[in-house]
């Protein structure tokens, strides 16, 4: 069992997981198939857990970041050859609620997409609600620097008194995105309201590509932001002017949950996207705990 450094300062609070059941179903990212998920309580240390009900013997996959095989355009966990991908935009809403016994049921290789951000998952949760448990678990309070660098994509975690995540985003070669900066404090109410409505973002010539791989056949400006040269295209328009900094952070909420316990940082991320939040997730669990990963 994987635990704290005992030289680092903890606090603790009761774990939680959700009073019933509730489930969502709708199209997949990448598929374009039907796919249903269901939220599931669990009991005390079970941790955040998914479960292929499609397949034989329902195989279950840890949301950790042992089990993390592909981030290259979102973050797939797999054991083996069973494998679900797209999972950061779950586990965003899961950590923003601070959730950490649950059994994620889902009949296909990636959940929902739902608008392509958290909004449902967020219903999902608020819908049933949240119960607390008996057993504690600690919330790790980072007290020196940890950081991750490489080139100009750039990740630290300051000493802070709750969760914050300051995200710079920078495309020079877009003017949407030449230049977008949003801080916020992690709570429940606070992600429901500024992260969970926004979409998932790509330039246009990436989207092409990917259509001619065959991918992405769920995709639609129904659940996604896409930017042709200085041209918007998505339903609706922006819910922000600057969503596509605050989508990053949603990502980056989902992509650290993998590091599978509570921590207290500021956590100030510059460029980054699903590799560097992996690389950046392995390092502070290797500061947190007394194993080398």
């Amino acid at each position: 069992m994987v635990t704290v450094n005992p030289a680092l300062e903890t606090i603790v609070r009761k774990q939680r997981t959700l009073k019933e059941v509730a489930a969502f179903s709708g199209i997949g990212i990448h598929t374009g198939k039907e796919v249903g998920l269901r939220f599931c309580p669990a009991k005390e240390g079970t941790g955040i857990v998914f479960k292929r009900i499609d397949l034989p013997g329902q195989p279950i996959i840890p949301a950790t970041v042992e089990y993390v095989q592909d981030t290259s355009r979102s973050t797939t966990i797999g054991i083996k050859d069973v494998r679900i991908h797209t999972v950061e935009h779950v586990l965003s809403a899961v950590r923003a609620y601070q959730i950490d016994n649950l059994c994620i049921e889902i009949t296909s290789i990636e959940p929902p997409v739902g608008n392509g951000s958290s909004d449902v998952f967020v219903e999902m949760i608020e819908k049933v609600g949240v119960r607390e448990q008996e057993h504690t678990l600690p919330i790790v309070k980072i007290q020196q620097p940890v950081y991750w660098s490489e080139g100009d994509i750039h990740l630290v975690a300051l000493p802070y008194d709750g969760y914050r995540i300051s995200y710079t985003l920078s495309y020079p070669g877009s003017s949407f995105l030449r230049g977008q900066f949003h801080s916020l404090l992690v709570t429940d109410e606070n992600f429901k309201t500024e992260i969970a409505p926004c979409r998932t973002f790509s330039l246009y010539k990436e989207i092409a590509a990917l259509m001619d791989r065959g991918l992405i056949k769920g995709g639609s400006l129904d659940n996604a932001v896409v930017i042709k040269d200085d041209v918007i295209l998505s339903k609706g328009g922006l819910f922000f002017p600057d969503e596509m900094a605050r989508h990053k952070i949603l990502d980056l909420i989902g992509d650290l949950s993998l590091i599978g316990f509570d921590f207290h940082a500021h956590i100030i991320a510059i460029r980054s996207g699903h590799p560097s939040n992996f690389a950046f997730a392995k390092k502070l669990l290797n500061h947190i705990t007394m194993e080398s990963h």
